[in-house]
């Protein structure tokens, strides 16, 4: 099969029943999808199937053959500057423990852009399907408030 990875064209085998969480972590070596509940319950494993939030442990690594896949690896590569999600994730202490973060992030990103100027309802309806254990609710909602804001270009200065 045949798939881009953030942005890389990638060559794999697999057999059919292999995940697409497996595949991204055991064959490409993308650890930053991480493995909740391997029940696409609590999202940890989100990563985005041509722009789409899907759960990758419920995907089927044959149901990217030919799409595109982004991970949390490539949000913002190696060197790159933070994108205004994961920038506003720092800013507001978001992060929590970070097992969930990627997932939200990933979940974030899809928000943003098909709603630059989501409201609470968009952002929990968005974010409904990820859990953080640490329950760190308000200050992911905030981040992603914050990151629209960003992305506007409606710069704020907190500290």
């Amino acid at each position: 099969m045949a798939l881009t990875v953030n942005g890389d064209s990638r060559a794999c085998e697999t057999e059919g029943r292999t995940s697409l969480a497996d595949l991204l972590r055991d064959e490409l070596g993308l650890t930053g999808t991480h493995l909740g509940c391997e029940h696409g319950v609590c999202g940890a494993c989100t990563v985005l199937l041509d722009g789409a939030p899907v759960r990758s442990c419920l995907t089927l690594a044959a149901q990217a053959d030919g799409h595109d896949v982004t991970t949390i690896e490539g949000v913002s590569r190696p060197g790159e500057p933070l994108s205004a999600v994961q920038d506003a994730f720092c800013r507001t202490h978001a992060l929590q423990c970070g097992y969930c973060t990627p997932g939200m992030v990933l979940a974030a990103e899809a928000l943003l852009e098909a709603e630059p100027d989501p409201g609470d309802d968009d952002i929990d309806e968005a974010l409904g399907g990820n859990i953080c254990r640490c329950t760190g609710y308000v200050q992911i909602r905030e981040a992603v408030r914050l990151a629209a804001e960003s992305r506007r270009g409606e710069v704020v200065a907190r500290g």
